[in-house]
C-alpha cells in the first residue's frame, strides 16, 4: 500500500478535512481525510495538528473498501493491515 507520513504543513494547499457522519458530535475514534489532492491526506480527528498520512488514491480506495467490508481481513489474511 502506498503511504507516507507528513505533517499538515507539508501539504501545499490548505485541505478541507472531512470525517464520517458516523463519528457523531463527540468525534469518537475517527479519521479525517481531504479529497481533491494527488495523494489523499489522512489524520486522526482527535489530533488535528498531528501527523498526516498521505495515501495514494489506489491505497485509499482499497482502505475504504476494506472498512466498508467490515475491516476484518487485509489482502493477505486477517490482521495484515
Amino acid at each position: 500500500m502506498g503511504r507516507s507520513e507528513h505533517n499538515a504543513s507539508d501539504i501545499p494547499e490548505v485541505p478541507i478535512w472531512r470525517k464520517s457522519s458516523y463519528s457523531g458530535a463527540s468525534g469518537g475514534n475517527c479519521l479525517e481525510f481531504a479529497a481533491g489532492h494527488e495523494n489523499v491526506p489522512v489524520r486522526d480527528s482527535k489530533d488535528p495538528r498531528g501527523p498526516v498520512l498521505l495515501l495514494s488514491t489506489s491505497a485509499w480506495t482499497e482502505f475504504v473498501g476494506w472498512v466498508a467490508g467490515g475491516g476484518t481481513r487485509g489482502p493477505e489474511g486477517p490482521g495484515t493491515w
